[in-house]
């Protein structure tokens, strides 16, 4: 274990010489949860829609009164009013307006009969978090126009009430498991996939096979100090991170013991998966070349920036075999809903086979020889 060991300092004294290898490691995946965190986080306000009243009549007042009370209050949209339905196309077309309301001629007179009046919505579709937005905001719009005034005093109509079992959580909050799993990947890339092909290059990987250390103690120190440079980049961002996001009681200390252990086997897994990757590869290129896709394949399909159940069959199936998604999993369990080993329980033990299997594997591959 002592020449493992001697394999893990050396590492690790050169490490700390590159402050700036650790500085960007680190800031990065900072930097990108703040960025996406506000950027995608927000809910959508102040969108354009463009109302053409070609009725005139009193329920379509009444209609564009609770248009004027969404722009007033919930300031979803900016209600234009406009009296050519061609021009408003035209709007929507140039994007000068995100959605256009028209109300037909004939919309009082079916009201008044009960003969169930419509109006049209038409949206740019080109974006559908707009035109979601605009579809959710205007149908609950017209099932209050539908609502009797004054209401009356029994409800015929069952009505949904929404509990919510947590608080509300920002999207900054639900981005940082993912960012915090995305700190470890750029340090193993960087600290250990990175470095590991450079000393190959540089003839450092020479020193190694001419000693009596053997191939599993030579994976083992790698992989070992590849594993707490990826801890430390872990532990810096879970910490900044949730103090960033407004994570609630972001020092508990049983949170913290929970996370620690979720770090320790995420970094192990990733740092035996990408020494796996890099066990035979000599050119220094590879890995800079492979960073950008491991990151795509990894990274996105895990659910840390959309819910998997939107996937299709095909990257379902890249989530179920990814690392990352039950690093994901298992820090959103812990970090936004305060659970236990309990919840994580499944995660945790497939982040530790996964490792083994890829230290078993690298171990058969790896050879000492030049």
């Amino acid at each position: 274990m002592h020449r493992t060991w001697a394999l893990i300092e050396r590492d690790l004294r050169r490490f700390r010489r590159s402050p700036t290898l650790i500085i960007v490691s680190m800031v990065f995946p900072i930097v990108q949860l703040v960025v996406l965190g506000y950027a995608f986080g927000g809910k959508l306000k102040n969108l354009k829609i463009a109302v053409v009243d070609q009725d005139g009549g009193v329920p379509a007042v009444r209609l564009r009164e609770l248009l004027g009370a969404v722009t007033a209050n919930a300031r979803t949209f900016v209600a234009i009013h406009d009296s050519d339905l061609q021009g408003a196309l035209t709007d929507l077309r140039n994007g000068r307006v995100n959605g256009v309301l028209n109300i037909p001629p004939n919309f009082s007179r079916a009201d008044l009969r009960g003969t169930a009046p419509q109006v049209a919505l038409i949206e740019d579709n080109t974006d559908n978090f707009i035109a979601s937005t605009l579809e959710g905001t205007l149908s609950s719009l017209v099932s209050a126009y539908h609502q009797p005034d004054p209401a009356p005093r029994l409800a015929s109509q069952v009505t949904l009430n929404i509990v919510e079992v947590y608080p509300y959580v920002p999207y900054i909050q639900y981005l940082l498991p993912g960012s915090i799993v995305l700190s470890i990947f750029v340090m193993v890339m960087i600290g250990g996939g990175i470095i590991f092909i450079d000393d190959k290059a540089r003839g450092l990987h020479e020193g190694y096979l001419v000693t009596p250390i053997t191939k599993l103690e030579l994976i083992m120190g790698f992989n070992l100090s590849g594993t707490i440079k990826a801890i430390l980049a872990g532990l810096v961002l879970m910490t900044v991170g949730s103090v960033i996001a407004g994570i609630p009681d972001p020092f508990n200390p049983a949170r913290l013991v929970h996370m620690f252990v979720t770090i320790v086997a995420t970094a192990l897994a990733l740092v035996c998966m990408m020494f796996l990757f890099m066990v035979r590869v000599s050119d220094p290129l590879v890995p800079r070349a492979t960073f950008g896709v491991l990151n795509t394949l990894l990274f996105f399909p895990s659910g840390a920036v959309y819910p998997p159940q939107a996937f299709p069959a095909w990257m379902r199936a890249i989530a179920t075999v990814d690392p990352f998604s039950y690093s994901v999993h298992a820090c959103k369990s812990l970090l936004l809903k305060n659970t236990g080993f309990v919840a994580v329980a499944g995660d945790l033990a497939y982040l530790v086979v996964f490792a083994a299997v890829m230290m078993v594997a690298a171990t058969l591959l790896f050879r000492r020889t030049l």
